[in-house]
């Protein structure tokens, strides 16, 4: 029986995963809210930052609903500003 075949997470070099990680520490420490671009989920996430742990790998973000999503830092693709 063969398995199904899952897409791979599209590797990045360690200057865009240090860019990505520098603008998730600027908009923390700003509170600024930011969009999130996170491999294999066809939405965004868009909110704040509520924290960074260093230990799981993951942003822990606060939704417009007030929700807590925990995003993996590895997925997380691009990092913009939300334009309205």
């Amino acid at each position: 029986m063969a398995k199904a075949k899952v897409a791979k997470r599209p590797t990045r070099d360690e200057f865009v995963l240090e860019e990505i990680g520098n603008q998730l520490s600027e908009a923390k420490m700003e509170n600024s809210e930011i969009v999130l671009t996170v491999w294999g989920r066809v939405e965004t996430v868009r909110g704040l930052i509520k924290t960074m742990d260093s230990r799981t790998g993951r942003v822990h973000m606060e939704t417009g609903n007030g929700e807590l999503d925990k995003v993996p830092f590895m997925d997380i693709m691009k990092v913009e500003y939300p334009r309205d």
